[in-house]
């Protein structure tokens, strides 16, 4: 974040089918407008047409908070992380000065970590989320599965890390026991939300397999036993690259260097 110039940023994916000049305006719109306050915008929009997409969303992201929720209590970081219509969305705005201290993760649980950076650094209030398009469409990505290591149940995976090493450092502690308590729960929630899902299909005449749902359910459990292993191992895991006001702290110059290669 160089450019002394500049007031705020935009990041979204760059796989967007249906991509318009709308969509950066919409980003940016909330966060640069004189009369409002806010330093940090959420993207959010629909992923429905003819069927339901968002599985990471429908059937891990909502079902693993609830259950946390239930196995740890209500907490603050979960409330705020269940407050998002989209969480998982790559799109988000933030000011100059909120940027400078956000620490990026290298790993899949991007977005979950950046929400849980903006968290760390900025007030509730100065945070909102904007629709940015009625419709979303872009490359979909395979499921997955535990031997190829790849697809969404990668993501899954990284994305349960993120938010055990999250609520590690907001001083919760995580057992064996509690880790086996959470993937009964997750399991009770994920068919909650199938059902959920499957009757919001029927009312709307969407095009709904209940096999395929449960099938992903079955392997984002897989990704959340695997990850829980994974902490339990190593409750560090990949640090995150450092913030630029650390970079800075270190290499003053850093930034006029940057800036004669790019």
């Amino acid at each position: 974040i160089t450019d002394k110039d500049a007031y705020a940023f935009a990041l979204h994916d760059c796989d967007i089918v249906n991509y318009t000049r709308e969509v950066p305006a919409r980003l940016f719109y909330p966060i640069i407008h004189p009369a409002l306050d806010f330093e940090f915008n959420k993207g959010y929009y629909s992923r429905v047409t003819d069927k339901l997409h968002g599985r990471a969303t429908r059937l891990l992201y909502s079902p693993l908070i609830n259950s946390l929720k239930k196995v740890h209590g209500q907490s603050r970081y979960l409330e705020y992380m269940e407050s998002f219509r989209y969480a998982l969305s790559g799109e988000f705005s933030f000011i100059r000065s909120m940027g400078r201290g956000i620490a990026i993760s290298p790993t899949w649980g991007l977005e979950v970590s950046t929400l849980s950076e903006v968290y760390k650094n900025t007030s509730n209030r100065r945070i909102c989320q904007t629709q940015i398009m009625d419709t979303y469409e872009h490359k979909h990505q395979e499921l997955g599965s535990v031997d190829s290591g790849g697809g969404i149940y990668k993501m899954a995976n990284d994305i349960a890390k993120t938010i055990f090493r999250v609520m590690a450092q907001e001083g919760v502690i995580f057992s064996t026991s509690t880790f086996k308590t959470l993937l009964a729960t997750y399991f009770q929630e994920s068919r909650f939300e199938i059902s959920k899902y499957n009757a919001l299909s029927k009312i709307n005449g969407l095009d709904f397999i209940r096999e395929k749902e449960i099938n992903a359910v079955e392997i984002f459990q897989e990704a959340i036993k695997e990850a829980s292993d994974e902490y339990y191992e190593d409750p560090m895991g990949v640090p995150s690259l450092s913030p630029w006001i650390t970079v800075r702290s270190v290499l003053p110059d850093f930034s006029d260097k940057f800036n004669l290669y790019v």
